[in-house]
């Protein structure tokens, strides 16, 4: 027969072997399914902001492909699908990892800003895509230097940190061609 205290301390032992293996943190703090520790609601609203600009991006870039005049548009149009496509993929598998999913298609004001660029082609399309990519990546700069200061979880920081240069370089690429075709 177990003694009292080494029953009770067994008990206590399975209890909390239980509790943590149904995604429950028995020190008060909130974890996924997966046990691990949930995003703060900042880092969760940055994740999803993210995964739909990155959707945005990818999306237009394809428009591009079917709508614009200038090859400088076309090959911008087509790095963005690669490069976006890219990083889509790494912030989703991230989020994953903290019991998080990511939007997998467009919200309401993401679609209109495609629904919009859809009724252009030719000059105007290349001005009008352009002139949005400019904007997005200024924005995109501006969330993921905040995120890769802010974010509590640190694989979110560093993942905003690495993908910083890629989204610079967009930001200048964006600048320059549309420099080229805002005068056409």
């Amino acid at each position: 027969m177990l003694k009292p205290v080494l029953f009770t301390t067994m008990l206590a032992a399975f209890l909390s072997a239980s509790t943590a293996a149904q995604g429950h943190d028995t020190t008060g703090g909130q974890t996924t399914q997966a046990g691990k520790a949930a995003l703060s609601k900042a880092d969760r609203e940055f994740v999803e902001e993210a995964a739909l600009d990155g959707l945005l991006e990818v999306r237009l870039g394809q428009l591009a492909q079917q709508r614009a005049a200038s090859p400088h548009v076309k090959r911008f149009g087509q790095r963005m699908i690669d490069d976006h496509s890219a990083v889509n993929k790494r912030l989703a598998e991230l989020a994953q990892q903290k019991g998080e999913l990511v939007p997998r298609e467009l919200d309401k004001d993401h679609r209109e800003k495609v629904d919009e660029l859809s009724k252009k082609t030719g000059a105007e399309f290349d001005r009008a895509y352009m002139s949005e990519m400019v904007d997005d990546h200024e924005d995109d700069v501006e969330d993921f230097e905040k995120a890769s200061k802010e974010a509590k979880d640190a694989d979110l920081k560093r993942f905003a940190v690495e993908t910083l240069p890629k989204l610079r370089e967009h930001l200048a690429m964006a600048r320059q061609i549309h420099g080229k075709v805002k005068g056409k």
